[in-house]
């Protein structure tokens, strides 16, 4: 997704985020991304599987993924659906479109992996027209302490290091917060057919949004 450059990772998540699918993920992909408009970006668009869920009211779809292996699997996603979509190099925490110029940016299970929370949102932040909204589906950290400085022990001895960076205890929703975001439309919910870890603690599931006033 739109961590530093992992190729090994690239190469066998794909069949991994499949097997999420029919879990739960596809249908809540289709209804997080349904009231789009407008220039929409997506931030780690990993192989594509969230561009069947965009609606025709998307104008223009453009998407940031550094894993070489996953841009051409989204580009080939894009031919498959007749789509017209920008897949680009890129990371989050620089982010290589104009600033001012998207409705809305989209993160799914992404936010968890990037190097720089803080820079990332600040991004995403940059790019996003006044009072558009970062759409995403995150999972956070457990709001129980003693859960949460477990997801912080696990993540440091196997998940960060065997999935792609990511980072099962982190405060994704304080940070979204903290980069300036009116985050009243994010609510947290389990999901408890997600396997483990991700069952275990809380997805931030909405919108935040840009103020109009800066």
């Amino acid at each position: 997704m739109a961590r530093r450059r992992r190729r090994l990772f690239a190469r066998w998540y794909p069949g991994f985020a499949a097997s999420l699918e029919p879990r739960g993920l596809g249908a809540y992909r289709t209804r997080l991304l349904a009231p789009l408009s407008g220039r929409v970006l997506e931030v780690g668009c990993g192989h594509g599987v969230n561009f069947p869920h965009y609606p025709e009211a998307v104008t223009e779809l453009v998407a940031v993924e550094p894993e070489a292996h996953l841009r051409d699997l989204a580009r080939e996603q894009a031919a498959a659906l007749d789509r017209d979509v920008t897949v680009l190099d890129g990371r989050a925490e620089a982010l290589p479109v104009e600033s001012g110029s998207f409705d809305s940016v989209v993160t799914t299970l992404v936010l968890c992996s990037v190097g720089d929370l803080d820079r990332a949102l600040a991004e995403i932040r940059r790019v996003l027209k006044p009072g558009g909204a970062l759409v995403c589906l995150e999972h956070v950290a457990s709001a129980n302490r003693a859960v949460r400085a477990g997801e912080h022990a696990f993540d440091a001895v196997f998940w960060s290091h065997a999935f792609g960076g990511c980072h099962t205890g982190r405060d994704t929703g304080a940070a979204i917060a903290r980069a300036g975001f009116e985050a009243k439309g994010l609510k947290a919910k389990r999901y408890p057919g997600l396997p483990f870890p991700l069952s275990v603690s809380p997805h931030l599931i909405g919108s935040a949004h840009k103020p109009v006033q800066l």
